[in-house]
């Protein structure tokens, strides 16, 4: 499918700047706001197509299939994973990279490896636009949730199911280092023990602790006061 327009404009834009311009990679990211692996990505896959700029008469379709499309007589060796449908199933609950690995190496049992088929998805990814970005502190924001899925525990001994555990998460903003405990419940006591556990774990205590209906509150409130100062 071919890359929406507005996609494409960022592309002829990398290319104009890199390519006619004389900016360097990072100075031509930095220009459309993309990151430094993409540009670098669509200069070397300019190069292999032979574009430079100006690039004539092409139409968006024309130059999609020049940058990302195997020629014809290159086909692919190895079945090509359905990233679309992989981004849409990796919104469910429970389900992981590992596991859509799985059950494409089932179907497909001379595809790519893991490491080579997450490589890929990270390539298709960086070619979707780009929403919103976050930009964190180190150490200001340590964000926390039971993400719902639970652990079953058993019995040592008889080996029979004791309860099925809540899974803490705790994640710092800057850094994505994660701390993770299994709970007997989301109590109030196992919620606030999490936290010092957490922090114990990390030797230090973050300026602030943000659930997601906090950034919910958070992202409402300044909704807000962005309408009032309008």
């Amino acid at each position: 499918m071919p890359r929406p327009h507005s996609t494409m404009r960022k592309t002829r834009d990398v290319l104009r700047l890199h390519f006619s311009e004389g900016l360097s990679l990072r100075q031509s990211a930095s220009s459309v706001s993309m990151p430094f692996t993409t540009v670098a990505d669509l200069a070397k896959r300019a190069k292999a197509a032979g574009l430079s700029w100006p690039l004539e008469d092409i139409d968006d379709d024309t130059l999609d299939r020049r940058l990302f499309q195997p020629a014809p007589d290159t086909p692919p060796t190895h079945p090509q994973p359905d990233f679309a449908s992989m981004e849409r199933e990796l919104r469910h609950k429970g389900v992981t990279r590992q596991l859509l690995w799985l059950e494409y190496k089932e179907l497909h049992p001379d595809g790519y490896g893991y490491s080579q088929f997450c490589n890929l998805y990270n390539i298709w990814r960086r070619q979707l636009s780009v929403v919103m970005r976050q930009d964190h502190k180190a150490g200001e924001k340590l964000f926390v949730d039971f993400p719902g899925l639970t652990i079953p525990i058993y019995d040592d001994k008889t080996l029979e199911l004791n309860f099925h555990a809540q899974l803490f998460v705790a994640v710092l903003g800057a850094s994505n280092y994660l701390y993770a405990e299994a709970l007997r419940d989301q109590g109030l006591e196992h919620w606030v023990m999490a936290h010092v556990h957490a922090f114990e774990f990390l030797e230090g205590c973050s300026i602030f602790s943000v659930s997601p209906v906090d950034e919910l509150m958070l992202a409402s409130s300044d909704g807000e006061n962005m309408s009032d100062g309008d």
